[in-house]
């Protein structure tokens, strides 16, 4: 038997949750006493032997063209395939977007039972349980999987990222792929440098920016912090900012190492999205904002007073000009 890891691209480059899967994948297969080895579909231009420094052993590449474009239906096919060659009991994969799409299929096609949303290790002592979060974050539950397959969905930035020595064996596999039933007829890419469910710091901001003019200085904290930007529901509903950048209970739902919100309330949908971050910053004027209760560190203070500051102190740290 063997651990197999979906490994996640865009592009043709390996995105940077792919790199916790493996880690955690590579660590769970340490618990079992076998090998992680990993799949990845479609054209990759990235090093794929590389990634054995994340502790994979063998790496099945489906290098067709039609798996360029995800299809679930299609990949949850190719990767069934793969997971039989190879015998793998656990399947995993990161709880992002893709991993959503595909997860469920496979679980249904493989009749293999579904951990979404893991945030640690199994706990391999008394049979097989995973914690994962429920209730948008508030509570955690460990879910017993007695299946002889086996699906975990990591939640991205939960597991933190582990390297070491290795080099993985590529090995080509030829698959069976159906025609996909999607059509791809145009991309439209989001604006920023860093994506933002993947980010490691975000920084936010809500309708006490009062208007879209003076994001200027929300963005320039966070090209300082090397972060991505993001709005709560009013500020994108009032297309101050796009929708891509909404995060909360109805936007993305993300768990960055830092959040910081810049005149957001706090309302409990917005804390669904964003209460999983591992720090929260809270800047806002009303020191009564229910955001306060559910901060590590806040200030009281104006942004348009507060916000030019603390640029400018993180930049003397950085020894930034």
């Amino acid at each position: 038997m063997s651990v197999l890891i979906f490994i996640d691209t865009a592009e043709g480059h390996v995105k940077k949750v792919s790199h916790e899967v493996l880690s955690y994948g590579a660590k769970v297969a340490e618990q079992l006493g076998t090998t992680a080895e990993a799949i990845v579909l479609g054209a990759v231009s990235d090093d794929l032997a590389s990634l054995g420094k994340y502790g994979v052993k063998k790496i099945h590449h489906v290098a067709n063209d039609t798996l360029n474009n995800l299809d679930a239906q299609v990949y949850t096919k190719v990767i069934a395939q793969v997971a039989a060659a190879c015998n793998a009991k656990l399947i995993i994969f990161s709880n992002n977007l893709n991993g959503k799409a595909i997860a469920p299929r496979l679980s249904v096609r493989m009749k293999a039972g579904l951990v979404a949303g893991a945030v640690a290790l199994p706990d391999t002592s008394n049979g097989f349980v995973v914690r994962k979060n429920v209730f948008s974050g508030k509570a955690f539950a460990n879910i017993a999987v007695s299946t002889d397959i086996k699906i975990i969905a990591l939640n991205p930035n939960a597991f933190q990222v582990i390297t070491g020595e290795g080099i993985a064996e590529v090995v080509p596999f030829s698959a069976s792929v159906d025609a996909p039933k999607v059509k791809v007829t145009a991309v439209n890419k989001t604006s920023g440098e860093i994506v933002l469910t993947e980010a490691e710091i975000v920084v936010s901001a809500g309708r006490g920016l009062k208007g879209p003019e003076n994001w200027g200085m929300v963005e320039e904290l966070a090209k300082t912090l090397h972060a991505a930007t993001a709005c709560s529901r009013p500020v994108a509903d009032a297309h101050w900012r796009p929708h891509n950048e909404h995060v909360g209970q109805t936007g993305y739902a993300i768990a960055p190492n830092l959040y910081i919100a810049i005149g957001i309330s706090g309302a409990i949908q917005h804390l669904a999205g964003v209460n999983r971050s591992k720090v929260i910053v809270v800047i806002n004027k009303d020191p009564e904002a229910p955001f306060f209760k559910a901060a590590d560190y806040g200030i009281v203070g104006d942004a348009f007073e507060v916000i030019p500051k603390f640029t400018e102190a993180i930049r003397k740290l950085k020894g930034v000009a």
